[in-house]
């Protein structure tokens, strides 16, 4: 394949994803991954980053073409796709993808969402949307050829969701092959994203870095395109391109190796707690030395958490709780258990029995789990005041491709998220449309249930 084909063959991609019947293991794992991402936003919109992006989109004017989960708000596409999306990413709820470095679902499922609703497309369309999108976001950053999390001029996981909210809001515009090329222009002249997010003791404009912009860019460009604007072609390879500019090791074949055949999605993980990712497997861990030997905290004289090198300083001992290594570890022993709500009060962090357990936690950087695979491990050791010395190490984390969380274990994460907002009986009717949403004639059904206030 040449250079000047691979785009033509992105956006012929694009432009017949929502026509393509899914296959069963891949429809099932969309659905799981559309239902997570609904409860993140929904949860997300009480959150700092939700309730500012609400706020925002409040003050502006336009027709009502799509609502807004978890709120009673209709507004316009490209404003319901950015406002979900900061909602969705408004803390560490959304799903991720190793590979590609970035969250999907928080870009990806508010984009198709957005125009799904707008052009009343079925719940079958969304689903082959979302996946769509999974592919094209993670293969634009696996392209790119970077060595290391960090060895990349921009963010793989600003790029990701850029590239894969556009192809799920282009997939569901009604775009031809030529256009969806034009989209794939707009997409990369809208590319953009540095890594000092990571400085955002707030997590809002991270919010926007990982899902607002790319949410807004990606439904901008679709519908600017589907209302006959033009762009141009070849945009993604060669001279004055995408992997031109972003590039570091730079392979053009992977933007479309595997499409249709190969979906991202299956490589893409559910996170079990609603934490950083890096965490994930020290509370795996935990958790699982919390169930075998009835550990307490009080029982703890010093824990070592081992993990990382290359992942390390994203959660050690930050002023965040959702994304505090020490605190989350600590939180988990003193309660015995984790919840949304626990992991997301700051006034924990000030605990007096919380920062005493803190004080007997050592994170120590290992390049042997760097290299370690499955990716993310964590060991945990911990020596108690009897005389045990404790050890659980965690290699494949529950919710990654490794070690899936079954549909009831989303399921249920879903409801714990979504009830506070919602209600239980509205949650419950809710998780079951989603779960039979490839019947679903018309997304924009599913208003009264994704609404608060009885909206529709």
């Amino acid at each position: 394949m040449t250079e000047t084909t691979i785009t033509a063959q992105v956006a012929a991609h694009v432009a017949s994803a929502a026509a393509i019947a899914l296959p069963p293991e891949v429809a099932q794992k969309a659905q799981l991954h559309l239902l997570d991402t609904l409860a993140a936003i929904i949860s997300g919109t009480r959150l700092k980053a939700g309730r500012k992006a609400m706020a925002f989109i409040q003050g502006q004017t336009g027709p009502a073409q799509s609502c807004v989960p978890g709120t009673p708000i209709l507004t316009t596409a490209i404003d319901a796709a950015f406002a979900a999306a900061m909602a969705a990413h408004a803390d560490e709820t959304d799903d991720s993808h190793l590979g590609g470095r970035f969250h999907p679902g928080c870009a990806v499922v508010p984009a198709a969402l957005a125009v799904a609703d707008h052009r009343r497309r079925s719940g079958a369309e969304l689903l082959r949307a979302v996946a769509c999108g999974y592919d094209i976001g993670a293969r634009a950053t696996i392209a790119l050829g970077f060595s290391g999390p960090r060895s990349g001029t921009h963010s793989t996981h600003c790029l990701g969701a850029n590239f894969g909210a556009a192809a799920a809001a282009g997939a569901l515009a009604g775009l031809t092959p030529a256009q969806a090329e034009h989209l794939l222009s707009y997409a990369t002249q809208q590319a953009s994203g540095i890594a000092y997010w990571q400085r955002d003791s707030e997590h809002v404009e991270k919010a926007f870095d990982f899902g607002g912009m790319g949410a807004r860019n990606g439904v901008f460009g679709a519908l600017f395109v589907a209302s006959g604007a033009s762009g141009c072609t070849g945009s993604l390879t060669g001279p004055f391109s995408y992997l031109s500019a972003f590039g570091e090791n730079p392979d053009p074949e992977a933007l479309a190796a595997g499409l249709g055949s190969r979906f991202e999605i299956m490589a893409a993980s559910i996170k079990k707690w609603c934490v950083g990712s890096p965490i994930q497997a020290a509370l795996d861990s935990v958790m699982a030395l919390i169930a075998s030997d009835g550990l307490t905290a009080a029982d703890v004289v010093a824990l070592r958490a081992i993990m990382p090198d290359d992942r390390l300083t994203i959660v050690d001992n930050r002023d965040m709780p959702d994304v505090c290594l020490q605190h989350l570890l600590a939180l988990a022993l003193v309660d015995g258990e984790l919840s949304f709500a626990s992991t997301h009060d700051k006034g924990r962090m000030q605990d007096p029995r919380v920062l005493d357990l803190r004080e007997k936690i050592t994170a120590i950087p290992s390049p042997e789990l760097t290299e370690a695979r499955p990716a993310r491990q964590a060991i945990i050791e911990i020596d108690t005041k009897d005389g045990r010395h404790l050890r659980h190490r965690t290699f494949a984390v529950l919710g990654t491709p490794d070690n899936p969380m079954r549909p009831e274990e989303v399921e249920a994460k879903a409801r714990d998220l979504i009830a506070p907002v919602l209600g239980a009986d509205q949650t419950g009717r809710l998780i079951e449309a989603v779960r039979d949403i490839e019947r679903l004639a018309d997304v924009r059904d599913l208003r009264p249930l994704l609404m608060t206030d009885g909206a529709a």
